[in-house]
């Protein structure tokens, strides 16, 4: 699918004959079409495709007004499950006059107000940047906000259903920190060709960007270590509710063991033996208090050497 957009008046606008393309889910009658239209070779092409892909730039040294710029992105995500929250690969191809921009998914909101000039196509690229930044940024609110629901469920869990997407949350915050790592390198090799080469793009907005990068993976990496940290005390959590639902299930064995045991041996033919001449209702209702007295001690005999082992 292809989207054509223009710079109007300083703007990215909806175009039909705008030299902006934007493709995602891209198919194969596209992915030829790109390549003979674009002149863009299978391997940068499959690289915007790639989520595995690194980030990076390069340029044409026969013709170094095209380039190529490698770029990640989070993957949109899906309210609420955890395991929608990934890494996408996208291409900045620069094609003479023609920007083209691929990606498997579709860039949320990437018509958001933004107080920039749009005058080129590298302003055009910062512009789509940005919102990728951003979008970095709100995913890791997203991560910190589900980081602490599941902690609540954590807290009371038997089982690894939460302890799992916690470490899915982590392994997230490792691809994100190396993402941005990788765009934070291109972007500045990027930079330096714009500079070398005296190429007019808002400059300020350019050291912006790499500022927002690097305050992104700096979030990045202080959340995944927060994360790897408290994993250990996660499953030891899990492991102890375990623990203190087996003693709970122990101490109501352990009360109805002589219970069980003086039903047992007394019976209830001859408990009505030995009270004949007493009422059967006064007569079990003794037996009854008697068991429930029983039960009472046993369970304070239980409680008190749990307080002295624990002193």
């Amino acid at each position: 699918m292809v989207e054509r957009y223009t710079l109007l008046n300083s703007q990215l606008s909806p175009s039909a004959e705008g030299h902006i393309f934007y493709y995602y889910n891209v198919d194969s009658e596209e992915k030829e079409y790109i390549k003979k239209t674009f002149d863009i070779d299978e391997h940068s092409l499959a690289s915007a495709l790639d989520a595995d892909e690194v980030a990076r730039f390069e340029f044409d040294t026969d013709q170094k007004e095209n380039y190529t710029l490698i770029w990640k992105s989070p993957a949109p995500l899906m309210l609420g499950d955890v395991f929608s929250l990934n890494i996408m690969s996208l291409g900045f191809f620069v094609r003479g006059e023609n920007l083209i921009i691929i990606s498997q998914k579709k860039i949320p909101n990437i018509q958001g107000k933004l107080h920039l000039f749009l005058q080129t196509n590298h302003d055009a690229i910062f512009y789509f940047q940005y919102h990728i930044i951003k979008s970095f940024t709100e995913h890791l609110k997203i991560i910190k906000l589900m980081a602490r629901e599941i902690q609540e469920k954590i807290n009371t869990s038997l089982k690894n259903e939460y302890l799992l997407q916690m470490f899915h949350l982590s392994e997230v915050l490792i691809f994100y920190l190396e993402a941005l790592n990788g765009n934070k390198s291109a972007l500045t090799k990027f930079q330096n060709y714009l500079f070398v080469r005296a190429v007019p793009c808002d400059e300020d907005f350019l050291s912006d960007l790499l500022v927002e990068t690097e305050q992104a993976a700096k979030q990045a990496e202080i959340y995944s270590e927060v994360f790897a940290s408290l994993m250990d005390a996660r499953a030891s959590i899990v492991n102890n509710n375990m623990n203190v639902l087996i003693k709970n299930l122990t101490i109501i064995n352990i009360i109805f063991l002589p219970l069980n045991l003086i039903a047992s041996i007394g019976g209830m033919s001859e408990y009505t033996a030995l009270t004949q001449g007493i009422p059967l209702y006064i007569s079990y209702g003794l037996f009854c208090i008697a068991m429930i007295v029983i039960g009472w001690v046993t369970y304070k005999v239980l409680v008190h050497l749990e307080k002295k082992q624990t002193k």
